[in-house]
């Protein structure tokens, strides 16, 4: 019989609940035992994919093409494993699939109620994840804080549940913030008192209180919680605010949190082995050295919108044993031309996103990066700015997307319906993994080691191809396509350093112990790029209007 996790959140949002629930499977993978981990998000959206980073951060794709919460890229990025659409569930999908089947008459003319047809419908979903993993344990986190309206009707299915299934089959696991009083200089732990009071009183009894804090807790906090709570006192956890969230696994399991899992579960398991997350976090702790990479972005004073590329940029990092420090740019910023905020970068990243806000400085971007050789990584719309950077320089300056101006001439980057020869493949998003074949001797098959790859993908404008043969001869070529030999997916600069773009998104698919490849040799070009002379002059006060534009007229590098 499968064992249940159920990990919900108190106090306050943001407690670090995902980490918490990521940092246990990796505990309990560990010492061998296999893990399955789902999201319950209580708002009424189907999916966070229509909505703003600003809201919700970035939207994670699994392999099936998903859009998901955020979250669940710690979990793959801490199991090491691909998830699925099973991992995701929103309340917008649990009302939308009992509205559907009230529809179709399934409830035979039933009054249609939170309970017990939307209780059901939720534990339906928890244990389909069961059933399709087969895995030892299921880890279940409910978004949201305890005493939010919207997340009743997953805590009173857990409840359920827990009454359900066998006595030692499922675990609570209660994460709430212990506040610092700075003109007393104490930790409060009243409010996790009335946190715990509040899922008690939905029928929750926590067996385990992780306390996340910025300061020590002393070992008469963790008894009077245990008290107070009726926890036992090895089920208090503390958990410090770490330098890393890698560390958390390993905070946690020095604090026992494995061994009161095992046993509330009655689980038997080998003996743990966290020796290569420990090695990972001493690299992480002890760099050799640091590189500095400008993440040129339209969302970046939101650093969630970006969580993934940041996350792979460490990991490759960690590979190189060098520290990474990111330059948050934001893209409206470059627009006028002045790129002095590029000045002694080693490297530069334009990630994904949508809309014309702010494309203009990305391809300014692009530009000072193919004229000066600096090691360049477009992701997705950084792909298709990169292409528009070469086009112009080519076509003129009306070459551009047909996102960003439906009137342009030349549009080198458009939906597939808009482009001639190709029947009605586009107007929606192509989501999750696609295949790609690599072109013999080019970089990226070089940096793959591989004929063919998978990548995710979460966009709906490609590379319009009746441009390839133009482009191509200007140097931008097409490194990687799709099998039909229709689609180009990814480009690079012929003779760059390194200058690559993706139409896919390679850090949805990047590990704290196996980074992405294209990450990998990214960070390997930006590190040779910072070992040459003069790196800060040569970037220093370029603009578009003097040295950037004579160098792309006259062929780049």
């Amino acid at each position: 019989m499968p064992k249940y996790i159920f990990v919900t959140g108190g106090v306050v949002s943001s407690v670090g609940k995902g980490i918490a629930t990521a940092a246990i499977g990796r505990i309990l993978k560990s010492r061998g035992i296999s893990v399955a981990i789902q999201k319950l998000d209580p708002y009424l959206n189907v999916d966070p994919g229509t909505m703003s980073p600003y809201q919700h951060g970035e939207v994670f794709v699994t392999g099936d093409g998903t859009e998901t919460d955020l979250d669940l890229g710690h979990y793959e990025r801490f199991l090491d494993a691909d998830l699925t659409g099973n991992s995701s569930v929103t309340t917008g999908q649990i009302y939308q699939a009992v509205l559907a089947k009230e529809r179709r008459g399934d409830y035979l003319g039933g009054t249609i109620q939170p309970i017990p047809h939307v209780t059901n419908e939720i534990k339906g979903r928890i244990r389909a994840i069961s059933q399709a993993s087969g895995a030892d344990v299921v880890i279940v986190e409910v978004g949201g804080t305890v005493g939010d309206i919207e997340g009743q009707p997953f805590l009173e299915a857990i409840r359920q549940m827990r009454k359900e299934e066998g006595r030692n089959d499922t675990l609570s696991v209660h994460v709430t913030l212990l506040p610092y009083i700075g003109a007393t200089g104490e930790l409060k732990t009243k409010p996790t008192q009335h946190s715990v009071r509040e899922l008690r009183s939905m029928g929750i009894q926590p067996d385990v209180i992780i306390c996340r804090s910025d300061y020590p807790v002393a070992e008469d906090l963790k008894a009077k919680i245990a008290l107070f709570c009726d926890v036992e006192r090895r089920s208090v956890i503390s958990l410090l605010t770490m330098s890393s969230i890698y560390e958390v696994p390993l905070v946690l399991e020095k604090e026992g949190l494995g061994d009161s899992i095992l046993k509330l579960l009655d689980i038997k398991s080998g003996e743990r082995d966290l020796n290569d997350w420990q090695q990972l976090v001493e690299r992480l702790q002890h760099p050799s050295g640091q590189v500095t990479v400008a993440l040129v972005g339209k969302y970046v004073e939101l650093h969630d919108a970006y969580l993934s590329v940041k996350e792979a940029l460490d990991h490759a990092g960690v590979h190189h044993n060098v520290a990474i420090d990111i330059r948050w740019i934001q893209s409206e910023q470059l627009e006028s031309g002045d790129l002095s905020l590029l000045s002694g970068v080693h490297g530069i990243v334009v990630p994904g996103g949508f809309g014309e806000r702010g494309v203009e400085g990305m391809i300014e971007t692009a530009r000072l990066a193919r004229a000066q050789g600096v090691p360049y990584l477009g992701l997705c719309l950084g792909m298709q700015v990169m292409v528009i950077e070469v086009a112009r320089a080519v076509l003129g300056a009306e070459a551009n997307s047909t996102e960003f101006a439906a009137g342009t001439p030349h549009p080198v980057i458009s939906l597939l319906s808009e482009q001639e020869g190709i029947e009605d493949k586009g107007g929606t998003m192509r989501l999750g993994y696609y295949p790609c074949n690599l072109v013999p001797g080019s970089r990226v098959h070089d940096v793959y080691g591989v004929d063919e790859i998978e990548e995710r993908h979460r966009h709906r404008y490609e590379f319009n191809n009746a441009y390839r043969d133009v482009l191509e001869k200007a140097g931008l070529v097409g490194s990687g396509i799709s099998p039909d030999g229709q689609l180009i997916e990814i480009c690079e600069i012929a003779g760059h350093p390194f200058m690559v773009g993706s139409q896919f998104h390679p850090e949805f698919r990047s590990r704290p112990l196996r980074p992405h490849p294209l990450f990998r040799e990214f960070i390997s070009a930006a590190m040779a790029f910072g070992a040459g002379e003069g790196v800060g002059e040569k970037l220093a006060g370029a603009t578009a209007s003097s040295d950037v534009s004579e160098a792309v007229a006259g062929g780049g590098s």
